[in-house]
């Protein structure tokens, strides 16, 4: 396969340069593209930058930066950018965590989302720390020569998140489900140099669900935690109700 690695911490973060290392040797990779932020972009979500242009630097055989967000990276990578469309899009390996309300802000799952939406199979990965990347490059490596044979909808990516521990200590894979965080601390006030008010986000909250079956059991438990991932936010169950009230609803008229 032609694979297309991008990230939201920047293209000279460890955690993209360790998966490349990984994946260039990887049997299934035909070649590898990484286009990633020239910066770290983390919490971008899934914006494209849409008013102003966006710069492409080749850094070596291969490697890119983007003057913008993850999203930005892979709408490039494969809506035109490249000369040969790529097959697969992988995002990571972030440093931190991207689990639970993670997902909503993360640029690392938006990298990958783009993909999807682009019609390329799509896979993120997080390491749950700073340290073991390797950990998680050797993980991604498996599931990627297991790709094929998972029974995956078009609709759906896969959210790997991977324990901060070396990789002959983790327990396991277990497929999961989103937890849910508590709301996220305080933002933090402070002065700049000429006294005006600045304000810092503050840190994510802890986990308010994190019962057997999430993501945030699996990882504390020390087992990979893979969460299928779909792209259509309709809340069905809801759809449904609201349309036997929406049967008997009218507009007054004005």
């Amino acid at each position: 396969m032609k694979l297309l690695l991008s990230n939201d911490d920047g293209y000279f973060a460890p955690g993209i340069l360790c998966l490349a290392e990984t994946l260039r040797q990887h049997p299934l990779c035909k070649s590898l593209t990484v286009i990633a932020p020239d910066r770290n972009r983390s919490a971008a979500s899934n914006s494209l930058t849409l008013l102003d242009p966006l710069r492409m630097t080749q850094h070596s055989e291969g490697v890119y930066s983007v003057s913008g967000t993850p999203t930005d990276c892979v709408h490039l990578g494969v809506n035109g950018a490249l000369d040969d469309d790529p097959d697969m899009v992988i995002s990571g390996i972030n440093a931190g965590a991207n689990m639970g309300d993670d997902v909503l802000y993360s640029g690392t799952v938006a990298a990958a989302t783009e993909g999807r939406f682009l019609g390329k199979p799509s896979i993120a990965i997080s390491l749950c720390g700073y340290e073991h990347f390797a950990t998680a490059a050797k993980v991604l490596a498996q599931v990627l020569s297991e790709f094929s044979h998972l029974p995956i909808e078009s609709n759906t990516i896969l959210n790997i998140n991977v324990p901060n521990l070396p990789y002959e200590e983790l327990k396991g894979l277990k497929i999961t489900r989103l937890g849910r965080r508590h709301a996220s601390e305080k933002v933090v006030r402070g002065n700049d140099p000429r006294g005006l008010p600045l304000f810092w986000i503050g840190p994510p909250g802890s986990a308010a669900d994190a019962s057997d079956g999430t993501d945030f059991d699996a990882i504390d438990k020390g087992y990979v935690s893979i969460t299928p991932l779909q792209i259509d936010l309709t809340h069905y169950r809801m759809h449904t109700l609201l349309q036997s009230w929406a049967a008997d609803f009218s507009l007054t008229p004005a």
